[in-house]
């Protein structure tokens, strides 16, 4: 059944209306009666007692705020009430210990992946075509308009009919109104084009804004995040184009592969413009080099792998006030599981880490991981004030509509997406994963951009949880999308995979949606559900380049 009212942690004095609070309304929750008075919109709070100037608001057992002026007992909490304040945090003592869950239902499951020679295992087989300039971009663009439907990738142009009724009645002299008016009806008969290697799950063609310009460690940082997708799992080769007189040089990129894969064996045809000659030259070598290398990828099959060489990306974008209480501690669960079992999970966006930072630092394995953690958000911290801004000027106007007031309301709800386990490591970017269990990796809290770091680290699949609807995917990893409520998985089915609305309305417990959702994760992995990020064609890919992004 479900409760009205939720307290997050014994400590807290603020409560969470779970449904429309009217002013006036009385509700109870453990033997206490609180009233609202005034209107407390579902996701948002109230505060459980009269507050003063300065008095400390406290949700999931943190500090989240202070009063800015006297409060009133059931009060809905604001921006206009309420200001974001966070506690210090400093080396402490090791907290590691952890309560395992019990993973008896996963402890013998085993997905179906693509096999690689360095031991890791891929949830998809894709082939990369990438430029290492943003000068390269218009014959990436070539490449992929001669070779994408060729080779049965190309999606079904399901708008061209819309496009092509909408033109009749423009010829024929329909008014605005008319044109307007029109009923759109997708074709259920539109097919995709037979594909030409039946074992390659895609070919992507990535185009980005960097290589050049700026300062060089952003060459040296975006052939790190392309050294992690070249030999990510999920890929089995890669084309890149170079021009050849830009800041990320072609030495800087092998260098940066060899960090990642000293054993580096995968095809990859590196072709440079300058001294190719002629745009035609250049393009009938790459597409001649990039079919001989899907012949080659073609001959990979799935075959069983432990889930321990699972590594799941935690994602949160477009978050309200019901994602730290359903969404996020229940991908945190299925972290916990996958941890359990051998597997990895990377937990991202450093300034949504903002006031839980000496719970994580506590948890670290080590004191040299916890002093790294601590000095990567300081830098990152004082980085943001020195440009004007700060992690408190985080939560965007749709985090605050829908009920996360603060940062640090925001950040805490955000962390339980790392569930309970030990940080086995902390990662700057574009660093890669290397351990397997907990990695923090510093990311902003940009959706694309956290993303793109995270699947280049070696997520092999993301879990990315919204409370508002954000249709974020990725080129190489399945990117699969949980509600934190039962309305958005209804309004929009086409991106949403996986609802957790379930927990807020009673019908199921965190752990019990953990375990749903782990299970769901291996049949993506396996290739038997099709994440609709994939079906949608969502290839969002954005280098950060280490500037303050929020």
């Amino acid at each position: 059944m479900q409760k009205s009212v939720l307290k997050v942690h014994p400590s807290d004095n603020l409560v969470v209306a779970l449904r429309d609070l009217a002013m006036g309304e009385q509700v109870q929750l453990d033997g206490r009666t609180y009233t609202v008075i005034e209107d407390i919109p579902a996701k948002h709070k109230f505060n459980e007692d009269d507050l003063h100037t300065g008095d400390r608001l406290t949700m999931y057992g943190v500090l989240v705020g202070k009063a800015q002026y006297e409060i009133p007992a059931g009060s809905r909490i604001s921006t206009s009430n309420v200001k974001h304040a966070s506690t210090g945090f400093e080396l402490g003592s090791r907290k590691t210990d952890w309560h395992k869950p019990d993973v008896s239902k996963f402890s013998n499951r085993t997905f179906l992946g693509y096999h690689r020679s360095d031991g890791s295992v891929g949830t998809a087989n894709h082939w990369l075509v990438i430029p290492l300039v943003f000068c390269e971009n218009r014959n990436i663009e070539v490449l992929k308009e001669s070779l994408i439907d060729e080779l049965g990738f190309g999606r079904p142009k399901k708008y061209n009919q819309l496009a092509q009724q909408l033109k009749g009645l423009y010829t024929s002299g329909k008014s605005v109104q008319e044109i307007l008016d029109v009923q759109f009806k997708e074709d259920e008969q539109l097919q995709k084009s037979e594909r030409l290697f039946k074992n390659i799950d895609g070919v992507k063609f990535i185009t980005h804004e960097g290589g050049c310009g700026g300062i060089r460690q952003d060459a040296q940082a975006l052939c790190g995040l392309l050294a992690g997708y070249i030999t990510h799992p999920n890929v089995a080769g890669a084309t890149v184009l170079s021009l050849g007189c830009q800041n990320a040089q072609v030495a800087m990129l092998e260098e940066e592969i060899a960090k990642r894969a000293p054993n580096f064996d995968k095809p990859l045809y590196i072709l440079e413009q300058q001294k190719i000659g002629t745009e035609t030259d250049l393009v009938s070598q790459a597409l001649k080099q990039t079919f001989a290398g899907l012949m080659v990828a073609d001959k990979y099959e799935r075959k069983p792998a432990p889930i321990s060489k699972l590594c799941i990306g935690l994602e949160c974008g477009g978050s309200d006030g019901f994602s730290g209480i359903s969404a996020n501690p229940a991908i945190g669960y299925t972290s916990d599981l996958l941890v359990a079992c051998g597997g990895s999970v990377i937990l991202s966006e450093f300034p949504e880490l903002c006031g839980v930072e000496q719970e994580i630092s506590d948890r670290c394995v080590d004191e040299s991981k916890a002093v790294r953690f601590i000095d990567i958000m300081r830098r990152y911290g004082q980085k943001a004030k020195d440009a004007g801004s700060g992690f408190d000027m985080n939560p965007s106007p749709g985090n605050i509509k829908d009920g996360l007031i603060t940062d640090a309301i925001k950040s805490a709800g955000a962390a339980k997406k790392g569930g309970t386990s030990p940080v086995a490591d902390v990662l700057d970017y574009p660093e890669k994963v290397t351990k397997q269990g907990l990695n923090l990796l510093c990311t902003p809290g940009n959706d694309v951009e956290s993303t793109t770091a995270e699947v280049a680290a070696g997520a092999n699949v993301v879990l990315f949880t919204t409370g508002l609807g954000t249709p974020t995917g990725n080129p190489v990893a399945p990117v699969i999308k949980l509600s934190s409520n039962t309305i958005l998985s209804k309004r929009m089915p086409d991106i949403i995979d996986i609802n957790t609305g379930t927990i807020i309305e009673g019908e199921e417990t965190i752990e019990q949606a953990g375990e749903r959702i782990l299970d769901y994760v291996i049949k993506v992995a396996s290739g038997e559900i099709i994440a609709k990020s994939v079906k949608n064609g969502q290839d969002d890919f954005i280098p950060w380049k280490r500037g303050v992004s929020l």
